[in-house]
């Protein structure tokens, strides 16, 4: 690190420009390739999956994604012949726009059944000649241009479906701009500096801009998801001003104690680099975790968001030199320059409320942290209650198109209409296709089912599918509880004695195989990555303890973040006062990716905190003063961290988009808890409560462990003199450990 620190210093310049050069690049082959996004939630091997399978096979015109034009008038009906012939004229325009195959009419007797019981509503079919993320948003924006001009007065026009959600705004950049935006007033009032605040924005935008243009180039070589590059921006934008931040500090703290500018780099970098490397490497094992799961899916959201973690880390210890280096002593403010000249170097000694807070954890270690383990509780409740399910376009905010041609067709259609069920089977012969006649009577009997279609078959009349169209919402758990009788129940009994074998599809169907899929890989997954957490924290600090509570801890922040996403966006506890659509389920992969990102970003607070500790610790061995010294001098910069990543993470509500909403608010409530409650409460009651216990290792296996250490190399040899040290407790472990001065 070293080595490395100083070539960026002496070649600054040159840094830079391989940076621009690398962005602009990259930035340049993304706009010319253009995105390729793919959100395929189908899983190889599910009943779902295989329906769709059969589906593509036996029936290639129903590959293209399906919307929906929904209109409403207030009076009279649908049937006037002033609305059916200006909604009949506003058809037949969409069904010449480019990228449609066909419109189907429910004024036409192929749409017999799609005007409602009171007349009020109809809707019609509008079949896109490619799926949803094939589509071009401009193909989708004139079919939603050519709808909406057929609006007058009492005739109101929606649309629905996957294609159509392309059109719905995002909102821009202004998540991205507010939380950077707040992340340079927090910086400037830690540092007093400008240029000192603005160079970790700097380094993180070049990081994360850089890894944006290699998502989108990620995205033609393997199925990436089309929140993955927002998921990117948001993890990065969070870590890559955190891990500046960090070193920025360590840095102008050399400057106060007189090192020279080149000098103080090169320590910084030496030091807290080594702990932002070891910090970025955690958050990427949490985060390839999810391949264990060998789903496409997550796949590509795994290698993109590490490929940005790996990008910031890399900017924040060759970049950020380079950059300081160039503003020189600027990144002191003008007073602290001036204190210097006049003074002279003065060792930085922890002051103010973080000293006095340290003092006041250490008096009181079982007091505060019986509180942080309250809150953790309380927190984590509603996570009992994780429900996972189709989110679907009824958690739409209530302004968009989507959500109001939801509600317009649930209210005339009922609710199944949004997300009918499909049947899919082979046909062998006459008994089996007597056999699919008879059972659309037993299924309209069938409890949870309002209607069925008549059954289809394909050219060659060897296979056949219909739709059932459940009297609950897509994402309900009636509906769930629906599918599950019909694949053990009515639909078995139905095969009985024939060659159908009939599988369940459709958005409800295949949303519950991927989260049956998801759940029973989660145990395997969550103990991966805190097996691989805890490795790499027990090699880095030589202790048994320090991995233990590290990995109860990270469970502690996601439950208690679980229990945020549960109250607001399941319970509905004000997400639609923050424009988040109403209550609804959890999305099946939210979970894998929560735990991998959320275990990651736990780790690093935990990284910077004990890392001093623990070289007091090896200075000293005294665990009181340890830890006593640890959080006094990294409790501010932690807290000023935590600050901008939550600001961050929270601006991403602002995206309008319900999923990465999710994320920022999770994050943001993990990183809020995990710093302000488990970093600088519990972790250090418990330290002080374990005393010396905290660094024990067997010698056994301290003996067989490879020597790798986060803190400065000068710390090394100090292995060696504690060995005696820490010999002697083990001898005295019959007394009092915590009375153990060292």
């Amino acid at each position: 690190m070293a080595a490395l620190a100083r070539w960026c210093v002496r070649r600054r310049l040159v840094v830079v420009l391989l940076w621009l050069l690398a962005l602009g690049g990259v930035s340049a082959g993304a706009a010319v390739a253009g995105s390729a996004y793919s959100n395929d939630y189908e899983v190889p091997g599910t009943e779902s999956g295989r329906a769709t399978q059969l589906l593509e096979h036996g029936f290639p015109d129903l590959g293209g994604d399906s919307d929906t034009v929904v209109w409403h008038v207030t009076s009279g009906s649908v049937r006037d012949a002033d609305v059916e012939q200006t909604m009949t004229t506003a058809l037949g325009e969409i069904a010449d726009l480019p990228g449609v195959s066909a419109v189907v009419s429910p004024y036409d007797d192929a749409g017999a059944g799609r005007v409602s019981a009171d007349g009020h509503t109809a809707y019609a079919t509008v079949t896109f000649a490619d799926s949803a993320e094939d589509i071009h948003a401009s193909e989708a924006r004139a079919v939603v241009k050519t709808a909406k001009a057929a609006e007058a007065d009492g005739l109101q026009v929606e649309l629905g479906g996957s294609a159509i959600a392309l059109t719905e705004p995002s909102g821009g950049h202004v998540a991205e701009v507010v939380g950077v935006l707040v992340a340079a007033v927090v910086l400037f009032l830690a540092f007093g500096s400008l240029a000192a605040s603005l160079l970790p924005i700097a380094t993180a935008l070049v990081g994360v801009g850089t890894a944006w243009a290699g998502i989108v180039l990620l995205g033609h070589t393997m199925t990436v998801a089309d929140f993955a590059p927002m998921l990117g921006m948001l993890i990065g934008l969070g870590v890559g001003i955190d891990y500046a931040l960090f070193i920025v500090t360590r840095h102008r703290r050399g400057l106060k104690r007189g090192l020279g500018v080149a000098e103080s780099v090169e320590n910084a970098v030496t030091t807290t680099g080594r702990a932002v490397v070891f910090a970025g490497a955690t958050v990427c094992i949490a985060l390839l975790g999810m391949l264990i799961l060998r789903l496409g899916f997550l796949n590509g959201v795994a290698i993109a968001a590490s490929l940005t973690v790996v990008l910031t880390v890399a900017a924040s210890v060759t970049l950020l030199p380079a950059l300081l280096s160039l503003i020189g002593m600027r990144a002191l403010s003008r007073r602290e320059r001036r204190r210097l000249a006049e003074h002279g170097p003065e060792p930085e000694l922890p002051t103010g409320f973080a000293h006095r807070w340290s003092a006041f954890v250490e008096r009181h270690p079982k007091l505060l942290g019986g509180i942080a383990l309250l809150v953790v509780t309380v927190l984590a409740l509603p996570t009992l209650g994780l429900r996972l399910g189709t989110s679907d376009q009824g958690n739409d905010p209530r302004s968009s198109t989507t959500r109001q041609a939801y509600d317009l067709l649930a209210e005339g259609f009922g609710p199944g209409v949004n997300g009918p069920l499909t049947l899919v089977t082979p046909v062998a012969g006459a008994e089996d296709r007597l056999r699919l006649d008879n059972l659309d009577a037993t299924l309209r009997t069938t409890e949870g089912i309002a209607s069925t279609s008549p059954v289809s078959y394909d050219a060659g009349g060897d296979l056949a599918y219909f739709t059932i169209v459940p009297d609950s919402a897509p994402q309900s758990r009636q509906t769930s509880d629906l599918v599950d009788r019909l694949r053990t129940e009515v639909l078995p009994r139905a095969e009985t004695g024939t060659s159908l074998d009939i599988h369940v599809g459709g958005m409800t169907a295949s949303y519950d195989d991927f989260a049956d899929v998801i759940v029973g890989k989660l145990p395997l997954f969550v103990g991966v990555v805190i097996g691989l957490g805890c490795l790499l924290l027990l090699l880095a600090f030589r202790s048994v303890g320090i991995p233990l509570k590290a990995a109860a801890m990270n469970v502690a922040a996601v439950a208690a973040a679980f229990g945020v996403v549960v109250a607001i966006f399941q319970w509905g506890w004000g997400s639609e006062l923050l424009g988040l659509g109403r209550a609804g389920p959890i999305e099946p992969f939210l979970p894998v990716i929560m735990v991998s990102v959320l275990f990651g970003l736990s780790m690093d607070y935990q990284v910077f905190l004990v890392s001093r500790m623990y070289e007091e610790w090896l200075e000293t061995g005294d665990n009181r003063r340890a830890v006593r010294v640890g959080l006094a001098e990294t409790s501010r910069v932690i807290n000023s961290a935590a600050v901008i990543m939550i600001s961050v993470f929270l601006a991403f509500v602002l995206s309008g988009d319900r999923v990465i909403a999710m994320f920022g608010i999770a994050l943001a409530a993990a990183v809020a808890l995990d710093a302000f409650v488990l970093r600088t409460l519990l972790v250090p009651a418990l330290m002080h409560l374990l005393g010396g216990a905290n660094w024990w290792l067997p010698g056994w296996l301290d003996r067989r462990m490879p020597r790798i250490s986060i803190e400065p190399p000068e710390c090394r040899a100090a292995h060696e003199r504690l060995d005696a040290v820490v010999e002697q407790l083990e001898k005295e472990r019959d007394g009092d450990v915590r009375d153990i001065a060292g």
